[in-house]
């Protein structure tokens, strides 16, 4: 289970990116999360400002 706090949520999907994913796609297929939940996570990240990068592998 994510994090419900949106900044929280940040900083545990950052980390997990940065030390066990390569990619979005392969954090979403680690944590067995499905298209809609990696839209809604996306859409809590994008509401407190934060974007995807994928040159840098982080929200930012």
């Amino acid at each position: 289970m994510l994090p419900q706090d949106p900044i929280i949520l940040l900083s545990y999907v950052n980390t997990q990116l940065r030390d066990n994913y390569s990619s979005l796609d392969k954090l979403a297929e680690g944590l067995d999360m499905s298209e809609e939940e990696v839209k809604e996570m996306v859409g809590r990240l994008e509401g407190v400002g934060y974007k995807y990068d994928e040159e840098v592998n982080q929200f930012k």
